[in-house]
């Protein structure tokens, strides 16, 4: 019992004396493992880092810094073009009183203004020149669009360059189509003459060969009628003026009329007429139909209301009666736009009411026009013309009547019918 305490806290010590030395080794262990480690780690580092196919061999240092970075812009400013001087004759430069002045300021100013509204470059493209408001240049351009327009609105009639001669022996009548002046193109860039004899017995027709239109025309051509009781028979002869287009539609441009009675005054005799815009029979209409329409100066837009239609009179409505109206918008000969209504069934009096906006500027109201035609669709894919109208300062009769109306009212719905022509 005396040693007992003693050989106690000695196997105390010595137990906590390898407890010790166990955890020194442990220490030193783990720390050999982890030098071992971040020393392949070093190696692998660096086997990555030699230079290489993709790789570069220099190095590049990243420094930190905490001043803001600035985006740097990739759009380039764009180059400003300035208008050339318009005074270039050599024959103003050398004048006295001519002298040219130079300023460092980047705006120039245009202090002259040459008479034409529109130049044309080399490639034959416009340049409009727009003056300041409110000035001198400004005023007398536009008194000379107006005054272009007008001349361009009163466009003179067409004339026509013919001859005639009776043939005594083969009892023929020779109508001899020598030129023609003033041909407009706005209904077709082809023309050509037709010749119609009507009589009491029937009604003969010739025709000459198909023109360019051009300002002067020359055809020097001979319609011949067989005429067997002479001239001295009650009989008329009418020559026409037929312009065609792409489309292969082909339009009364001008007509002139003569009797029979008059061959032996006019004989072996060079003469020039007018052709007359042709007179449309009322009579011969198909039908009737009610058109609005409107302008707005502030908005450039042309209103057209399509409301009904009445006394169709057609063969073509016998079967299947599927109606609609085709609208068209043109400039001159040109068609800028399109627009067709519903189609209403099993009506002969359709009624619509719908509304069709045109985009039209002011200035060019006076050279433009709507051609309007009533469709009849038999079954799919047969769609049948039963009749047209045509509303413009080009048009006559009501056309031209409602157009004008329309101009002198701006802001105003103005209703109108309109005769239908096949």
């Amino acid at each position: 019992m005396i040693f007992s305490a003693p050989v106690i806290a000695l196997g105390a010590t010595l137990g906590t004396a390898s407890g010790i030395l166990a955890i020194c080794g442990l220490s030193l262990l783990c720390k050999s493992c982890k030098k071992g480690i971040s020393e392949k780690d070093q190696e692998s580092d660096s086997e990555k880092t030699q230079p290489s196919v993709f790789h570069s061999a220099q190095q590049f240092s990243v420094k930190k810094s905490t001043e803001p970075i600035q985006p740097r812009t990739l759009l380039k400013f764009p180059r400003i073009y300035t208008p050339k001087p318009l005074v270039t004759s050599p024959e103003l430069i050398n004048s006295t009183g001519y002298t040219l002045e130079t300023t460092d300021e980047p705006s120039v100013e245009i202090t002259a203004v040459p008479d034409d509204s529109c130049l044309a470059t080399d490639d034959s493209d416009e340049v409009f020149i727009f003056p300041r408001q409110g000035s001198k240049e400004a005023f007398s351009i536009s008194e000379e669009l107006k005054r272009k327009t007008a001349a361009s609105n009163t466009a003179p009639n067409p004339k026509l360059h013919f001859s005639l001669r009776y043939n005594t022996q083969t009892l023929e009548l020779h109508v001899t189509v020598i030129e023609a002046e003033n041909v407009s193109a706005r209904q077709g860039h082809d023309c050509y003459i037709t010749g119609h004899l009507t009589t009491k017995s029937g009604r003969s027709e010739a025709l000459t060969s198909i023109r360019r239109v051009t300002p002067h025309l020359l055809w020097e051509e001979t319609l011949v009628f067989p005429l067997p009781e002479g001239y001295g028979i009650e009989g008329e002869i009418a020559l026409s003026l037929f312009n065609c287009d792409k489309f292969s539609r082909h339009t009364n441009t001008g007509v002139m009329r003569f009797k029979l009675a008059d061959v032996s005054m006019l004989s072996d005799a060079d003469c020039w007429v007018d052709l007359q815009p042709p007179k449309q029979d009322p009579a011969i209409s198909v039908g009737e139909i009610l058109l609005s329409i409107s302008y707005l100066p502030a908005a450039n837009r042309l209103g057209v209301v399509v409301m009904k239609v009445r006394s169709l009179q057609s063969d073509k409505l016998k079967d299947v009666i599927d109606l609609s109206v085709k609208l068209a918008l043109k400039h001159q000969s040109t068609k800028l736009k399109k627009k067709q209504t519903r189609r209403v069934k099993h009506k002969m009096n359709p009624v619509w009411n719908e509304m069709m906006m045109f985009e039209v500027p002011h200035e060019l109201l006076s050279q433009s026009s709507l051609d309007l035609e009533v469709l009849n669709q038999a079954c799919v894919g047969d769609v049948q013309s039963l009749g047209r109208c045509a509303i413009g300062m080009q048009s006559t009769g009501t056309g031209l009547q409602h157009w004008q109306q329309m101009l002198n009212n701006p802001r105003k719905q103005l209703a109108m019918w309109h005769p239908l022509y096949e």
